[in-house]
């Protein structure tokens, strides 16, 4: 009786492993609960599953040949997660078991527009222009790093179905101060890449403050030599020079994210001030300045060096400045009396134009004469949403007590700042920039921007513990249409992401609200 039901055991057991071994692995998620941030505009998914060994190839036509820096980042993904090789081929040949991109003019208007089929045997990924195939292969890329996290040894499949997704806003920003404390090509490097993670497509750097002037003027050295060599405490500064300068626009292009230059005037320029003498109205050089107090200096309005020098600076920066904008600051400049403002700004505007860039500045730009095409950005504070901006140039919504990330989480938030209050993760998250401020055309609203001002941010890791993970609640904002949006939802998806920050080592603000993976 004993070998009896031993041999039974055997048999079944035997038939069990077989059978288990003819079951294709399933996915680690359905296709529509992939926790993707920014959350995609349309999830239907299939009964098909894609064996992730089944792909060989990435295939791309003859015609879309300036794919291929894309296809090659997406290969090394693929083998970091998956461990196996994938080829690039071309043509018109048998697109079985490949991930084919492909560009389609007559796609989508929109640029950044893509669409992700997965079938059982290949993946096809079309979009209007290499922007939107990139944005798509982002999605690709997160979906795969979520699996592998989720699934460990056992993420062997991704569920079949099709993703179409767009963005609400045109611009998706993140901003850098890189003047109150100075921080290395290698880290804005790292910043651009994390960025790109998550569709965010501008990245604002704010080149010069009292504190520290970043980048190199070849015919104002002195900028860089004085100027550049302190911070916020008495820290050694550092500057960028314009090939530092153009190696972060490229890394940033190469990811389809642009660089938007701020030098701020006239005010916040004590650091040029210090510089050059004969910028000062007394004609006697400032002393350098490590503090955090705002709105004490400002260029001589009334003399004509001050306009040479604007326009070498401008003139330098927009030549290595492929991107639409520049940044000419004028916030808080309150000792620069409101008629010399004005006047100040009408020929700085013309300068920028000049050089055939957009104007754009902090919204306190509305009481000179500006240009209808200036993008202002709006700062206030919620105390101050009434005032109004009467023009119809585009609006870049960065109010301070939602988007600016150097805000505290809390009262025990141990960097940062809060003199526009805290800055919680719901908070952050769990608002429209069409609404927010009531007297504004919401057909003004361009997108949104997260400030990240650094007097209190010495390294990386700083940056990393202010910006993640409230910037990725910004780059749902500004993606994913407010409709579809809600935190219970959000703040799900997000629990799976810490496990992201911890395989990338990024030392992100592990939020209560938040039940971490």
């Amino acid at each position: 009786m004993f070998k009896f039901f031993s041999k039974v055991f055997f048999v079944s057991g035997f038939i069990l492993i077989t059978m288990n071994a003819c079951i294709p692995p399933q996915p680690i998620f359905s296709l529509d609960k992939t926790p993707l941030i920014p959350l995609p505009t349309l999830v239907t998914p299939s009964d098909e599953v894609l064996q992730l060994n089944a792909i060989k190839f990435v295939r791309i036509y003859d015609a879309d040949k300036q794919l291929i820096p894309i296809a090659k980042n997406f290969i090394s993904y693929w083998k970091t997660i998956t461990q196996h090789e994938l080829l690039i081929t071309h043509g018109q040949t048998n697109d079985d078991h490949s991930i084919t991109l492909k560009i389609d003019e007559d796609f989508n208007p929109n640029p950044e527009a893509y669409k992700i089929e997965i079938l059982k045997d290949k993946i096809d990924l079309v979009a209007k222009t290499a922007q939107g195939i990139f944005r798509g292969v982002k999605t690709l890329e997160q979906m795969l790093f979520l699996g592998k996290l989720e699934g460990k040894t056992n993420f062997l499949s991704l569920q079949g179905g099709e993703i179409y997704d767009e963005p609400s806003f045109a611009y998706r920003g993140a901003m850098l101060d890189v003047a109150r404390h100075f921080f290395s090509v290698k880290d804005v490097k790292r910043y651009i890449d994390l960025l790109s993670n998550y569709k965010i497509n501008f990245l604002h750097l704010h080149l010069s403050d009292d504190q520290g002037w970043r980048i190199e003027i070849r015919s104002w050295p002195k900028l860089t030599e004085i100027g550049g060599q302190t911070e916020v405490g008495g820290g050694d500064g550092g500057f960028y020079t314009q090939e530092d300068y153009m190696e972060i626009i490229k890394y940033a292009s190469d990811r389809y994210i642009t660089i938007v230059p701020e030098i701020d005037l006239p005010g916040h320029t004590n650091a040029a001030l210090a510089s050059y003498a004969e910028l000062n109205c007394n004609g006697k050089a400032k002393d350098l300045y490590t503090g955090i107090e705002v709105g004490f200096s400002t260029l001589c309005v009334d003399k004509e060096v001050t306009y040479f020098f604007v326009e070498d600076v401008i003139r330098e920066i927009s030549e290595i400045s492929p991107g639409p904008y520049f940044h000419i600051g004028g916030d808080e400049s309150h000792v620069t009396p409101q008629d010399d403002f004005n006047r100040f700004m009408d020929r700085t505007l013309a300068i920028v134009k000049k050089y055939n860039k957009t104007p754009m500045g902090w919204y306190e730009l509305i009481t000179a004469d500006i240009p209808e095409e200036t993008l202002l950005q709006y700062w206030a504070k919620t105390e101050d949403f009434s005032k109004v901006i009467p023009k119809k140039s585009k609006i870049l919504i960065s109010a301070s007590s939602y988007c600016y990330l150097d805000m505290k989480y809390d009262s025990l938030t141990p960097l940062g700042l809060n003199w526009a209050g805290y800055l919680p993760v719901k908070k952050a998250y769990d608002w429209d920039p069409r609404s927010l401020v009531s007297d504004l055309d919401s057909e003004q609203i361009i997108g949104l921007e997260a400030p990240l001002w650094s007097e209190t941010l010495e390294e990386f890791d700083d940056i990393a513990f202010m910006a993640f993970p409230r910037i990725l609640g910004y780059a749902e904002i500004g993606w994913t249409d407010v409709s579809k949006r809600n935190w219970r939802d959000f703040s799900h998806r997000l629990s799976s992401h810490g496990q992201i920050f911890d395989a990338l080592e990024v030392k992100y603000y592990s939020s209560k609200e938040i039940d971490w993976k």
